[in-house]
């Protein structure tokens, strides 16, 4: 297992099992505040601010570390309890980009971590929309 990203993982319930979205960005970039909107439309928190990513068999996969584990933050309210899975597949990356960064009509796109390529995606986190955007490319992959 690697060391921990900065990043955080949230997963939502497929008929195969939970599809991970793992969320990156630099500090303030809204990874937070997209991953606690996306838990009150269904998604479930895997980790917060920090995660262990680690391949197996050609899928890549994430874990918080033991110490963050069920917590997120919430600006302006601290560091909270969630309701968290243990570990989940990372079936999709987004990158927390500005507004004016995001394509109308972008190309596919992938990203390697730890030797797996995985479709990546660059979204502005604080568009009201964007949980509904991961839900939907989810169950386009």
């Amino acid at each position: 297992m690697s060391q921990p990203v900065h990043a955080g993982l949230i997963a939502h319930a497929s008929p195969g099992g939970w599809r991970g979205v793992l969320i990156e960005g630099p500090s303030g970039a809204g990874k937070s505040d997209l991953a606690l909107r996306a838990l009150d439309q269904g998604f479930r928190l895997v980790a917060d601010d920090r995660v262990s990513l680690w391949a197996s068999g050609g899928v890549l996969f994430g874990r918080a570390p033991d110490a963050l584990f069920g917590l997120i933050e919430v600006r302006g309210q601290g560091v909270r309890p969630a309701a968290a899975l243990r570990l989940a597949r990372v079936d999709l990356i987004v990158e927390c980009v500005n507004a004016e960064e995001v394509e109308r009509l972008p190309d596919p796109q992938s990203a390697v971590r730890e030797g797996v390529s995985v479709p990546c995606m660059r979204l502005w986190p604080f568009e009201p929309s964007t949980p509904a955007k991961l839900r939907r490319a989810l169950s386009h992959l």
